[in-house]
């Protein structure tokens, strides 16, 4: 609009001047001047609009950028919080599993020390039963049962006490789950008899037990005496 305003000045001073040469040339000057300056002024402007664009577009290059590297920081740290997570609830497990490990064993143990307690006490007892059965073994059986003299008869009466002595020791033993093991005629078993030695023995059957020289025990099915024998020997 300014270089309109410009050219009907210019028009103006040209119908003014147009019998003077001097002035028809100069106004040719100033108009040239004047339209030089006007396409200045376009190349300067574009110049500007074209410097913000560029500026623009580096801005939003600069903020996505950034917004990039947020986003991966975001999605480093949200896998560490998830391994952290995953770091804890495997431990938090291993320590369930640990803790009920342990109350089973410990109730294992409990229930082993309420039935294998008296271990050591039935082994001790094992001893007198022993003493016991060789002293039953150790009378005569002719002696009380063909002699009727007043001496047999009481013998007769302590041999009976001894054999209701043992009857009720065997009952007790019993009672706490102590069983007495004669094994004879059985297959012999290494976890409950001990082999003392081998013979042939003709009507039975090798691998068998011939003889039994004491007799095992176990507390509830825990052998806690062996049986000692003598096993059959198979005849080559």
């Amino acid at each position: 609009m300014f270089t309109l305003t410009i050219s009907s000045s210019l028009a103006s001073l040209q119908h003014h001047f147009n019998t003077s040469n001097d002035g028809i040339d100069l106004l040719k000057q100033l108009d040239n001047s004047l339209k030089q300056r006007s396409l200045f002024g376009v190349k300067s402007s574009s110049s500007d609009s074209q410097t913000q664009q560029n500026t623009n577009e580096s801005t939003e290059q600069n903020t996505g950028k950034e917004d990039n590297e947020l986003l991966s920081q975001m999605k480093e740290e949200n896998k560490k919080l998830v391994d952290l997570v995953a770091e804890i609830d495997d431990k938090y497990k291993r320590s369930l599993a640990d803790a009920e490990n342990t109350r089973i064993r410990m109730r294992r143990q409990v229930e082993e020390a309420k039935i294998y307690g008296i271990q050591a006490f039935c082994k001790d007892l094992l001893d007198v039963a022993d003493v016991l059965h060789t002293a039953i073994d150790s009378v005569p059986i002719q002696a009380i049962t063909h002699d009727n003299s007043e001496q047999n008869k009481a013998l007769k009466s302590l041999y009976s006490g001894l054999q209701m002595t043992e009857k009720q020791l065997q009952s007790v033993f019993k009672r706490h789950g102590l069983i007495q093991m004669n094994p004879i005629g059985e297959k012999f078993d290494p976890n409950s008899h001990h082999a003392l030695f081998e013979a042939v023995v003709a009507d039975k059957e090798p691998g068998s037990v011939a003889t039994v020289t004491k007799v095992g025990y176990k507390l509830h099915e825990r052998t806690i005496r062996p049986a000692m024998v003598g096993v059959v020997k198979a005849n080559n």
